[in-house]
């Protein structure tokens, strides 16, 4: 990877982050996620979304890794 995409990179996970946290101080409420008949706990929403953005990150540089030749 060049410099140029490792920044652009760097520069969106960075937006990502400020963005997280801009939301997570105006969101102090918490949210239960219902997916079919199961229910979470109760959990601030700035949370669920760090957490849901780690999972998707992960998820993606797994696949980018198995599927790399």
């Amino acid at each position: 990877m060049t410099r140029v995409s490792l920044l652009l990179i760097s520069s969106l996970m960075a937006l990502w982050v400020v963005a997280i946290a801009m939301l997570a101080v105006q969101n102090a409420s918490a949210v239960s996620v219902q997916f079919l008949m199961f229910a979470s706990v109760p959990i601030p929403l700035g949370t669920l979304m760090a957490f849901s953005g780690a999972f998707g990150l992960l998820t993606g540089a797994i696949a980018i890794a198995i599927t790399a030749k």
